[in-house]
């Protein structure tokens, strides 16, 4: 993988084709509509609406530029195809940890994460610990806080 090169899945890709067409388009309107009502209040030296407009227009247009940069340079990964299904980026793993809790996880590329969601990294100490693994295997890894963990794998669907 080049080291510019992004991974995303298809619902991944998506979501950021929409939240680039919202943001060149209403979004857009939005702010323009109002640096106009902020420029009537005239005196540009301390006109606080002008400046917060200007600067969520210049927040808007760097997510363009960033959204634009991630989609020119994706890469769509779909789950892995075979006999025996592995986990992979576009995966759902179910996982119990060595105290018996179990939970599941969605692997997705590392524009995707969403913690609340369950959607981890193929990057992140737990999805690159995982990847590449069938139902049946432990995997162990260190968390950023320096702590061991260790999943059993118990279901991998697509």
């Amino acid at each position: 993988m080049a080291t510019n090169e992004t991974v995303l899945t298809r619902e991944g890709r998506a979501e950021l084709e929409r939240e680039l067409a919202w943001r060149e388009g209403e979004k857009k309107k939005e702010i323009v509509a109002a640096l106009q009502e902020a420029r009537g209040f005239g005196d540009f030296s301390e006109n606080a609406e002008l400046d917060a407009a200007q600067e969520e227009q210049s927040r808007n247009e760097a997510r363009i530029n960033e959204i634009r940069h991630i989609l020119a340079t994706a890469r769509i990964v779909e789950a892995g195809e075979g006999r025996e299904l592995s986990v992979s980026i576009g995966t759902t793993v179910e996982v119990e940890d060595d105290r018996g809790k179990k939970t599941s996880f969605t692997i997705v590329g590392t524009t995707e994460t969403d913690s609340l969601s369950h959607r981890i990294s193929n990057e992140s100490p737990a999805g690159a610990a995982m990847i590449g693994h069938v139902v049946g295997d432990s995997v162990s890894y260190v968390t950023p806080t320096g702590k061991m963990r260790t999943y059993t794998i118990l279901d991998i669907s697509r």
